[in-house]
Order: C-alpha cells, then sequence, then structure tokens
C-alpha cells in the first residue's frame, strides 16, 4: 500500500513508519518538526539522543534498501499538506501529527489555544484535503483513552446502546475530557464523524492508551534508529519517569494516592494495531473506534513494578507521594473493553515483559543524560495563568510556538 504517515518524525509515527516500510508498503513522512521545537522551547531533551530526520532516513535506507520519503510541512498549511496529499497519493493516511500533551495544553491560554488550533484546525485542513484529493483514502487517527475520561460505567469502543423514554439508539460515548488536548481529540472525532457522514469519507479513530516502550524490531537495527524516551513531567510518561527516577536512585514521584487506572500497550502493539487497520479499512462512510491497548495499571501499580523490577539490578528505588497537580479522581472504576483489535488479529506484548529490556535498561544506559530537575511537577491544572513566563525553559511566547517554528 502507498501509505502516509502525518507526524512520522515522532515517538509513534517514526516507529510505525519504519514497520510499514520494512512490511513492503511504500510510506512517506509530512512532518513539520515541532515535537523538537517543544522540547527546545521546554529546555528538556529525549533520554535517547534521536538523530535529525534526514539523517535517520539515510540510515533506514542504507540499512534496508527501503527509501521513505519526505514531505516538510505543516498540517495549519493547507497548501503544503494538500501538495503532499496529492504528491504521494496514499491509500491510507496515519495521522499521528498533532500536540499531544495534557501538561503542555494546562501551562497557560497561549498553549491552551495553541493545541486546540494546531489540533482541531490541522485535522479539519486533512478531512478537506482528503475530501478534495483522494476521497477513497483510509483516514487512521491516533484518538485517546483520554476522551472517555474515568466513568462508573463500562467504557465501550467508541459506541454505547441508550434506552430512553421507551425508545432505543446507538450514539457515541459520553466525553469527559480532562484537559484542552483531551477536548481537542473529542473535536476531532466529531469532525472526523460528521466528515464520514456528510462527505462519505472512511476513518478509523484508534483511541489509544499510555505507550511504553522504545525499542522495536525496526528501531534496533541501529543507533541511528532510536527512538524517544521522554521522561519529563510535560511530554513523558509516568512509568518513563519511574524508570528516570529509578536509575539514578531519585524517588518514584507518584501523583496523590496513585490510583489513577489508565489503559497500556507496547510500541510494538501500537504499529500492529495501525497495521490491522490498514490491512481492514472502514468501509465508505463510515467512522470505526477501536480502543487501542492491552492492560490497564494504577500509576502506583507501575511504580510498584519498576521498583521491583529495579532492586533485581541493585537500584534502590523508594516510592514518594506527591501532591497531585492534576484535577482528577486519584482512585476510580475503570473498566474499558478493547476486543476489536484482537478480533483482528493483535497478539500483545505485556509490561511484565518488556520494563528491563525497553524501559529500564534504556533508562541506564542513558543516565549521565537525566536531568534529575525535569521530575517535578510544574504545571497546575488549577491555575493556569493567562501567558506565564514558564519556568520549565525558554519563554513560551508566539514567536516560539511551533507552528511558526
Amino acid at each position: 500500500m502507498r501509505i502516509a504517515v502525518l507526524g512520522g518524525d515522532g515517538y509513534c509515527g517514526w516507529a510505525t513508519a519504519l514497520y510499514l516500510s520494512k512490511k513492503g508498503n511504500s510510506v512517506a513522512i509530512f512532518d513539520s518538526f515541532a515535537r523538537r521545537q517543544w522540547d527546545y522551547e521546554l529546555g528538556v531533551q529525549t533520554l535517547t539522543p534521536i538523530r535529525a530526520l534526514p539523517e535517520r532516513l539515510k540510515a533506514w535506507k542504507r540499512l534496508t534498501g527501503n527509501p521513505i520519503e519526505l514531505f516538510v510541512g505543516d498540517m495549519i498549511d493547507y497548501e503544503s499538506l494538500a501538495f503532499a496529499i496529492k504528491e504521494f497519493e496514499p491509500e491510507a493516511v496515519v495521522h499521528f501529527a498533532e500536540q499531544r500533551s495534557a501538561p503542555y495544553s494546562m501551562i497557560d491560554r497561549r498553549h491552551a489555544v495553541f493545541t486546540q488550533v494546531n489540533n482541531v484546525a490541522g485535522t479539519l485542513n486533512l478531512l478537506f484535503a482528503l475530501r478534495e484529493l483522494r476521497p477513497d483514502c483510509h483516514l487512521i487517527k491516533l484518538g485517546t483513552m483520554g476522551e472517555y475520561g474515568t466513568p462508573n460505567i463500562d467504557i465501550e469502543e467508541g459506541y454505547i446502546t441508550i434506552e430512553h423514554n421507551g425508545r432505543r439508539d446507538v450514539l457515541p460515548y459520553p466525553k469527559q475530557a480532562g484537559s484542552f488536548y483531551h477536548l481537542s481529540k473529542v473535536h476531532d472525532s466529531h469532525n472526523i464523524m460528521f466528515t464520514c457522514k456528510t462527505w462519505g469519507l472512511r476513518a478509523t479513530d484508534l483511541n489509544q492508551g499510555v505507550v511504553y516502550g522504545t525499542v522495536s524490531d525496526e528501531s534496533a537495527l541501529d543507533e541511528a534508529l532510536i527512538n524517544r524516551f521522554d521522561y519529563d513531567e510535560v511530554f513523558g510518561t509516568a512509568l518513563n519517569r519511574f524508570c528516570a527516577e529509578a536509575a539514578v536512585g531519585h524517588p518514584l514521584t507518584v501523583y496523590g494516592k496513585g490510583g489513577q487506572t489508565r489503559g497500556f500497550l507496547d510500541i510494538r502493539d501500537t504499529i500492529r494495531c495501525v497495521e490491522i487497520a490498514c490491512l481492514h479499512p472502514a468501509e465508505r462512510g463510515e467512522f470505526r473506534v477501536f480502543n487501542q491497548f492491552t492492560e490497564q495499571f494504577t500509576v502506583l501499580d507501575l511504580a510498584r513494578m519498576v521498583q521491583t523490577a529495579a532492586g533485581k539490578l541493585g537500584l534502590k528505588a523508594e516510592i514518594d507521594h506527591l501532591p497531585d497537580p492534576r484535577v482528577e479522581a486519584e482512585a476510580h472504576y475503570y473498566n474499558a473493553k478493547n476486543s476489536k483489535l484482537i478480533d483482528l488479529g493483535l497478539q500483545p506484548h505485556f509490561l511484565s515483559d518488556a520494563l528491563l529490556d525497553s524501559l529500564i535498561n534504556i533508562a541506564i544506559a542513558y543516565r549521565d543524560r537525566i536531568d534529575s530537575s525535569l521530575f517535578m511537577p510544574q504545571v497546575n491544572w488549577r491555575n493556569p495563568t493567562n501567558d506565564r513566563r514558564h519556568g520549565l525553559g525558554k519563554v513560551a511566547d508566539a514567536s516560539l510556538m511551533p507552528s511558526e517554528a
């Protein structure tokens, strides 16, 4: 197939582009390098030293003989996006090209506005480009389980059957997003569903849980292909942060009680899920939703797992509970359905198998690059100010906003 990966320089996008290329697909990456700009703005860097994208692509072609085409552009710039779609003529578009950090969207007004404009307007541009240029192309959109929130009932896969006043209907599952970022994903889902119904587009929304793991078969071929490992409090995950903290002997920083429960999956399962969606496309006019995760854990579960695994390596990892900077239930019911991808052939990897090789050992290998000052939370959900000059790094000024970088 001809598959365009939007945001292919990012964490999920890079792993996906390599995997699909290795499988014999013709792959193109569309990227603005904004993700690297956000690191610069915040004064942080990935634990693993990733190369410039052209260097990564040259290494991939040298090692495998499979070229990946590169289009440099911004989703907000319709002309550059439309050019890439028209030039490459994809049969499937995998859309990762969004600002994906909840804490980033909660820093202040400017970051909230940027996140929603970048994500929602960028996706709208893509929908118009597909309607005008590739109406039969299958859109595979990375959503998030965070759209659902933490309801006190089971979370279905996208839709729920409702009986009300003697009548019955199948409706989109209620959304209770917990940040301006997650709200942007909700708006995306509504816009995509609307355009599928109105224009006959075909789309699969992959509501993904928290992804972990740095190593895939493709990125392991050479250090030039290594993927990101974000551990800072803005773009890093709690699991990555715990592994980095354990590697340098810092207490594991659990927010609140640690009862917050989420779905998780290995990066190798992310790329396989995308492949499954490509191989089993939605019908014309269909907006399909898959819940993309393989296991559920609380934050405290993760901390204890890291503590145990680190102890086997002779590392001392105490657990420290911090006041939760987020507005969330610290203990709650959480039972999400995730059968559709399994039914289509996903064979999950499990965290217990990946914790050492793809996480803690990576943190140990690069621990000289760990900046312990990045562990503590600085973004407060309860008190986002108007364009504050944030203490994470560079001034969060309009001149540094990624869409203009």
